[in-house]
């Protein structure tokens, strides 16, 4: 066996493992090696970067309490815990299990004060003919129709004594007033939306945190009034940016026309809704959607870009290089310029994260210490929880921070070579012509897009298979061309020389749409994944968390949970029946195996939503989706695999009949109490909304997006049978299609 170290060389860590033909001696010298690994990854400056994965699982179980937590209770838990970290930090096990017990409390304890802070009404019942009266604090121009949010001043018409704080409205496309205008208008209110189906995104508890208490869309003509009493200071301020933006949205869609205008006035400005539909899908298809929305690409050049500038010019006047460090003054007038960014483009959730990661990277670089860190992405992620918890149930949170993870891991531990001199021989002749970066690029794509993939399939239920390929092509223009353009078109606004400048930062947009249009069409561009639950995804992010930030081979182990996680996620069982909260929407998986999809209005977001969640790539508005269903002006029925028998009834007399044939029966009807099949009616969906039912050896298993019991500021839980007459929620009628929610609304951010 020899002896270990070998003579003449140092030990590094444990010795190898050896066999002594003894399984015992294998396994207590496996736990040895894991001892000595897990001391090691538990050193102290090692626990930081898992302080926000602990915060934010803290925040995670908070969205997953049936009913709303107790705020001094929560606090009273994570002082508690806080102080037992304290007490207990010279305990070498005890310690980090304590912290990370202090983190999760802290997080749960954030978002319940978070959402005590913001509790407003919500209304709970459609309201046909409202009056409202108040500030409009935010215009988002769409494609079909324009929306905006108003500060309510004064509401009638709703039947409830309870005062919304803010509403969401859609106006005809070119009509909604600027910031800062007071409107009186009459309008149709909704409820927020709620799940479309068991485990789909919660638009309801998104608009909850925005304070946002009702959408709708206007019904009549709006009048810009005298208000009775001046805006505050924070809307004179939004107003007075909204204008600068609109401005230069203005210029530059003036200069640039299309599609490319929109776009380059995205980049800018953060106005991403005049996008065309065929554009702005080819984005998502091929991975270049985080293009559009400003975030931690766009900050990184912007603030990358001024950096450079700065310091470069300052190098060129050598008395004041030689006495002042550069470095820092550069880094202060790229903070500057990031902070004027991001004021400019709206400062949305996905940009305030990335202004938050730049801001700690440049302090770095003023305070002398490295830039790019996992020490300083922890605390990036700590301080946006902090401000936004709700961020970490959102896809742009997840994805972003997952991509930035992976690629800060690969940088300090898998890419030596990328930071390594450029003297070495074969360094010297590969960045010569460009490989090294090349490669980087294309391990960079890699990387992050491997990284996002599970968030992508949990919440859009698809895949970029040509994702790497798009970037490749795509991002070395927009980081060199099109990005520099726009900001040297910025400083020549005032000046009148800025439209050249646009135009040729629209000849670099070309260049990517047209990228992103090609490998849309590409066989296969979409990979399409059905929808799974929460298991695989949290199994998932473990898996990353572990390869990521462990250093010892205990990473390996998460490669073991990200593999477990796949499995559970491609053996996901699909539902044989499903059923919208409004219960205008029927889906029944017959014999095919596909969904045969009946719906009594004309929208078609529900149905957008649950063949992309059964990984269909039919159209919405194919009337054929309804093949499969044999109906009449009373309901239709429709048959699972095994015969069954399920309908949906629309009138007395059919619920009466069905009742007596059918295994199942849907109505928003009541069902009368001696009805022998199992049903679903109105009272059922106002209690728990969308549905999703699948068929076993002993009946019916029944998922609801909100079970019996539930009870959250966002969705309150419906008054008990007999002591209230209202219906489950209406969609919105004419014209309302702009008032729901779209696809682009779930921002996947960068």
């Amino acid at each position: 066996m020899g002896t270990w170290p070998p003579e003449g060389r140092a030990a590094v860590g444990p010795p190898p493992l050896a066999w002594r033909g003894d399984i015992r001696d294998l396994i207590v010298a496996l736990l040895k090696r894991c001892r000595a690994w897990a001391i090691a990854d538990t050193a102290p400056g090692r626990l930081l970067p898992w302080l926000p994965v602990a915060f934010g699982l803290g925040i995670a179980l908070y969205f997953t309490a049936e009913h709303e937590p107790t705020w001094w209770m929560a606090s009273a838990v994570a002082t508690t815990a806080v102080v037992a970290a304290i007490l207990l930090r010279r305990r070498p096990v005890a310690f980090p299990l304590a912290l990370a017990a202090a983190a999760l409390a802290a997080g749960f304890a954030t978002a319940t004060l978070k959402s005590a802070r913001l509790a407003h009404p919500i209304l709970q019942r459609p309201a046909y003919n409202v009056t409202l009266a108040g500030f409009v604090e935010l215009r988002e121009e769409r494609e079909r129709s324009d929306r905006i949010v108003i500060n309510v001043v004064r509401i009638e018409g709703t039947r409830s004594d309870e005062q919304l704080e803010r509403v969401r409205v859609s106006v005809k496309r070119g009509l909604a007033p600027a910031v800062g205008s007071f409107v009186e208008l009459k309008a149709r209110l909704n409820p927020p939306l709620p799940p479309l189906r068991p485990g789909g995104y919660d638009f309801a508890r998104d608009l909850y945190f925005q304070q946002i208490g009702a959408i709708g869309f206007a019904t009549g003509a709006i009048k810009i009034t005298t208000p009775p009493a001046e805006p505050g200071l924070r809307l004179r301020a939004a107003a007075t940016v909204e204008g600068i933006r609109d401005a230069i949205d203005q210029r530059i869609r003036s200069a640039i026309p299309g599609d490319a205008g929109s776009i380059a006035s995205a980049l800018i400005t953060g106005k991403r809704d005049a996008i065309s539909a065929s554009v702005n899908e080819a984005m998502y298809v091929s991975s270049l959607a985080h293009v559009l929305s400003i975030s931690g690409y766009h900050m990184a050049v912007v603030a990358g870009v001024v950096f450079f500038v700065v310091r470069a010019l300052l190098a060129l006047w050598p008395p004041f290089a030689t006495r002042h460090a550069i470095k820092k003054w550069a880094a202060v007038a790229a903070l500057i310029a990031a902070t004027l960014y991001l004021i400019l483009s709206g400062a949305e959730i996905a940009t305030r994260r990335a202004y938050i990661m730049t801001a700690i990277v440049l302090i770095g670089v003023m305070v002398d210490r490295p830039a790019l860190t996992l020490r300083n992405l922890a605390l990036a992620a700590i301080a946006v929880l902090l401000v936004a918890p709700e961020a970490v149930v959102h896809p742009s949170f997840q994805m972003s921070f997952a991509a930035t993870l992976a690629l800060v891991a690969t940088w300090e531990r898998g890419m030596p070579w990328v930071t390594a001199p450029r003297d070495t021989s074969l360094g010297a002749r590969v960045a010569l012509w460009g490989g090294r970066e090349m490669v980087a690029l294309v391990l960079a794509s890699l990387v992050a897009g491997l990284a996002t993939t599970p968030y992508a399939a949990y919440h859009f239920h698809r895949t970029a298979p040509y994702g790497v390929l798009a970037n490749l092509l795509a991002m070395p223009i927009v980081s060199a061309w099109v990005m520099p353009s726009g900001l040297l078109a910025l400083l020549a606004l005032p000046f009148g020389f800025d439209a050249p400048l646009w135009r040729l930062m629209g000849m670099g947009i070309d260049w990517m749409t047209n990228i992103a249009l090609w490998v849309a069409s590409l066989p296969g561009a979409v990979g399409r994944v059905a929808a799974f639950g929460t298991g695989p995804l949290l199994l998932g992010t473990a898996g990353l968390a572990l390869i990521c930030l462990l250093r010892s081979p205990l990473r390996w182990t998460g490669g073991v949970l990200i593999v477990i996680a796949v499995a559970a996620a491609a053996r996901a069982p699909l539902p044989d029946v499903l059923v919208a909260a409004s219960g205008d929407a029927v889906a029944v998986r017959t014999a095919g195996g596909q969904l045969a999809i009946v719906k009594a209005g004309s929208d078609q977001f529900v149905a957008r939503e649950w063949l992309a969640a059964d990984g269909d790539a039919r159209d919405p508005k194919d009337k054929a989706l309804a093949n499969g269903f044999t109906c009449d002006d009373s309901g239709c029925v429709a048959r699972l695999a095994d015969g069954t028998v399920v309908s949906f009834a629309k009138t007395p007399e059919a619920i009466a009949e069905d009742c007596a044939m059918a295994a199942l029966v849907v109505t928003r009807r009541e069902l009368p109490p001696r009805c022998a099949a199992k049903g679903i009616d109105r009272s059922v969906l106002r209690q728990q909304g969308a549905l999703a039912l699948r068929k076993t050896a002993a009946g019916w298993n029944i998922e609801a997006a909100h079970p019996v019991g539930y009870d959250r500021p966002w969705a309150r839980a419906a008054a008990k049978p007999g002591l209230a007459t209202s219906t489950p929620p209406q969609p919105a009628r004419t014209g309302a299609s702009d008032a729901q929610p779209k696809p682009e609304d779930l921002d996947p951010g960068d």
